[in-house]
């Protein structure tokens, strides 16, 4: 007779999947096949979750959902990130 917890070792796992996360991916799969295009280095995961740091998670579903109605979504993106220039 096996012992229960190896039984349930292999079919519990732990994941790291967050809805923080899973935006990010978004964004990246996104932003990177314009970005390639133009010459640029697609941006990582990493290198998205940083500029975001202070971007409340509400508002990532937020920009998500104005970014996918607009016409160009790196555009819109880039602008929306950049509050200084657009706010007074």
């Amino acid at each position: 007779m096996k012992h229960i917890g190896s039984q349930l070792r292999s079919v519990v796992q732990k994941t790291r999947d967050t809805e923080r996360g899973e935006l990010l991916k978004y964004f990246c799969s996104q932003l990177n096949p314009s970005r390639i295009n133009d010459g640029l280095k697609p941006i990582s995961i990493a290198r998205m979750g940083f500029m975001l740091t202070k971007v409340p998670t509400k508002d990532l579903y937020y920009i998500k959902r104005i970014c996918d109605d607009a016409q160009h979504f790196s555009k819109k993106f880039w602008w929306l990130l950049k509050t200084e220039k657009h706010t007074k």
